[in-house]
């Protein structure tokens, strides 16, 4: 497959024609082209065929880190696919309620080597094959790589902008162009027809109506045509009739619903959709239950549109997935822009008496520090706005200031909204809006926005908790490990400890180095159950008996068996596995005990590698006499031992044996200068294997000859 556009062309220009021929050859009905920048983890919509944009927004950014089908096909390096609305519900929750249409979805990486340009989205109606064909599989995979080519080309030429503010929609497919006679005759035809017949654009907006269909709906044909039914005629501001026209849009599948046009007259809508459009068929119908039945419209103009709704919903999905402040800063300001209508954002939050501007989108940072730290107490819209908890809206610049009066017009836009952040009933921040062009805020979209503003105050409460929290963990067990490791002559060393992912950041992983002599040391190391204040707390316990004895000499397994009795009588309820080596340089020897430790890799000096037995005793904290035998090895000068916590071998539904052997031949395959290197290639091996539920420790000892 090859790009469309000429090489001429300014980057994403060249990617139009490769969508176009994606979308024939596999039949899908909707494709989605994102751009992840070179040291960024957000994904930018760049290409979008067959739906329109504001169906896309809420996904027009999205976080590499994100439960999204092209995230995930971008961080594991495959092609996701979902056969159905069940399948997207169960796998990807946030997607089926927002979109809780039929629809097959595909999502494939646009990546080479270790780079990667972004992401591919493909969506089909259902009435096809359950699974991708070979031929659609070399379709995308032909994409991918034509695509990556292309923007690896612009973007070293200096064509390609990144990231990119606005997708490209490229336009429907063109259909046959009838003759003037055939298209007059069309025309003849519609109006001759009893019922109702009228034609969408894939946008929603009218592109023709019979008189007829102009009849049963109220409303003649000049008012409708370029318009969205649901935006002129009020009682169809009730959700059902745009849910459906956006259900016929990303399913691909005729829908039909009934409507009640006041005073008492019912309507039957039947949509049929294709690439270029919908066509509607509109008749007479009976009343829903019966002809005795009585509705009374919702005051339809006060409702708010359902696509405002579904952003909301996918807002306050993604909210709930947030952690830590920067993380829902940055998803408020890459969400709100695209899927609500402003064209730039304010976040901010009260801290010693001032405003603190959290985070920002369309505006300048020149703009910004003008306002950041503003006292609490000017009279100015957000100060107002965060001291009272009542929410303003300007239509124009005339109407703020008349409200303030020192208000000076610098932002060149010409409506804002000012929205309190109240959770728990206490104000936490504002949010401000504003939009380029006058915006009348009706009430119905000042209730949704008022409503996005709470959705945000919650997340950020949430986040701030959090973010207190982490920084109590990662202080915490800071303290509780070793800032450094002795440097002892005739020895390499390095450590790692990772966290296991989102949460306290903190659990009972330990490693120790304990310089006897010139020519002894004793490691540790080990993992109490459990990721807790409580777990670290307990391994800061067991990490000070340990080195401790290890300092005065005590042998390995006497160590362990002291540390064994201080935890029974402690009787913390959490038990604790523990690998102590005690390495004599001089003889080149190493003597270690376990305590239900996973068994430490040696590396010999010519690279091979072996698992190594030792005898192992209970864990920690069960059995006050339990004994814990000594196992010596050979530890000759470029020998590397390695000693880890599970965390760096346990993979769900794999035998740690084979992980362990697996871990071990990759260390056999590893060189590099330092232990440090090694370290780092090991952690990488292990985080690209499988995810990892668990923290890791490792600790690496690699043996030198001793200088004269």
């Amino acid at each position: 497959m090859q790009p469309a556009a000429s090489a001429a062309e300014p980057g994403l220009e060249q990617l139009d024609g490769a969508v176009a021929e994606l979308v024939q050859a596999t039949g899908a009905s909707v494709a989605l082209v994102y751009l992840l920048p070179a040291g960024e983890r957000v994904l930018h919509l760049a290409v979008v065929s067959g739906v329109p944009g504001h169906i896309t927004a809420p996904w027009a950014r999205i976080d590499l880190g994100a439960p999204i089908p092209v995230a995930d096909a971008i961080r594991d390096e495959r092609l996701v696919w979902l056969g159905g609305r069940e399948e997207v519900a169960r796998r990807y929750p946030r997607l089926g309620l927002v979109l809780p249409y039929d629809f097959m979805l595909a999502a494939a990486p646009i990546k080479h080597g270790t780079t990667a340009w972004g992401g591919l989205v493909l969506l089909w109606p259902v009435f096809r094959p359950p699974e991708p064909s070979p031929a659609e599989r070399a379709a995308i995979d032909a994409f991918c790589s034509t695509a990556w080519v292309v923007l690896q080309q612009a973007a070293g030429s200096g064509r390609l902008s990144l990231p990119v503010d606005t997708p490209r929609v490229l336009p429907p497919p063109t259909s046959r162009v009838p003759e003037r006679d055939e298209a007059l005759a069309v025309v003849s035809f519609a109006e001759r027809l009893p019922v109702g017949c009228c034609a969408m654009d894939l946008d929603g907006r009218i592109t023709f109506i019979n008189s007829a269909g102009s009849d049963l709906v109220g409303a003649g044909a000049a008012v409708l045509r370029g318009a969205r039914p649901w935006e002129v005629l009020l009682w169809m501001r009730e959700p059902v009739f745009e849910d459906h026209y956006r259900a016929a849009v990303v399913s691909r599948q005729p829908t039909s619903f009934t409507a009640l046009r006041p005073p008492d007259t019912w309507l039957s809508f039947q949509l049929y959709p294709d690439a270029s459009g919908i066509s509607v068929h509109i008749t007479p119908a009976s009343p829903p239950g019966g002809p005795d039945v009585r509705r009374h419209p919702l005051p339809s103009a006060e409702l708010a549109s359902v696509t405002s709704l579904y952003h909301l919903m996918h807002l306050a999905a993604a909210l709930t997935e947030a952690v830590g402040v920067r993380e829902v800063v940055d998803l408020v300001a890459d969400q709100i822009v695209p899927a609500f209508g402003p064209q730039a954002m304010v976040l901010l939050t009260a801290e010693d008496g001032r405003l603190r501007i959290i985070g920002y989108r369309g505006y300048t940072a020149e703009l910004m520090d003008r306002f950041d730290a503003e006292p609490l107490t000017a009279h100015t819209p957000t100060a107002r706005v965060l001291s009272t908890g009542v929410p303003s809206f300007f239509a124009t610049f005339a109407e703020l200031k008349r409200e303030y009066p020192a208000a000076v017009h610098l932002d060149d836009m010409a409506s804002w909204a000012f929205l309190p952040l109240i959770a728990s009933d206490r104000v936490v921040g504002s949010l401000v809006l504003a939009y380029g062009q006058p915006h009348s805020f009706a009430p119905a979209e000042r209730a949704v926005l008022t409503s996005l503003a709470g959705l945000v105050a919650q997340a950020l409460d949430r986040a701030r908790l959090y973010d207190t929290k982490h920084e109590l963990a990662h202080t915490l067990q800071s303290v509780l490990l070793p800032h450094s490791l002795p440097r002892v002559e005739g020895l390499d060393v390095a450590a790692r400890y990772l966290p296991a992912g989102r949460g306290m950041d903190i659990g009972g992983d330990f490693y120790d180095l304990i310089r006897r002599d010139d020519t002894t040391v004793t490691v540790a190391i080990g993992d109490v159950q459990g990721h807790s204040i409580t777990a670290a707390a307990l391994m800061g316990q067991v990490r000070t008996a340990v080195h401790a004895h290890a300092t005065i000499g005590t042998p390995p397994g006497e160590v362990l068996a002291r540390t064994n009795g201080l935890l029974v009588d402690l009787d913390p309820g959490l038990f604790t596995s523990c690998l102590i080596a005690h390495i004599d340089l001089a003889q080149h020897r190493a003597r270690l005990a376990t305590a239900g430790h996973p068994p430490p890799i040696l590396r010999h000096p010519d690279g091979r590698t072996e698992v190594l037995h030792v005898t192992p005793g209970l864990l920690l904290g069960i059995d006050p006499g339990a004994s814990y035998p000594t196992t010596e090895i050979a530890l000759p000068p470029g020998s590397i031992l390695a000693l880890y916590t599970d965390g760096l071998v346990e993979t769900p539904g794999t035998d740690i044996d084979d992980t362990t052997a697996a871990l071990a031949r990759r260390l056999a395959q590893l060189e590099g200068p330092t232990m440090d290197d090694v370290a780092d290639a090991l952690v990488a091996y292990a985080r690209a294997s499988a995810p990892r539920h668990d923290d890791i420790a490792l600790l690496l000892i690699k043996a030198h000859a001793a200088e004269q």
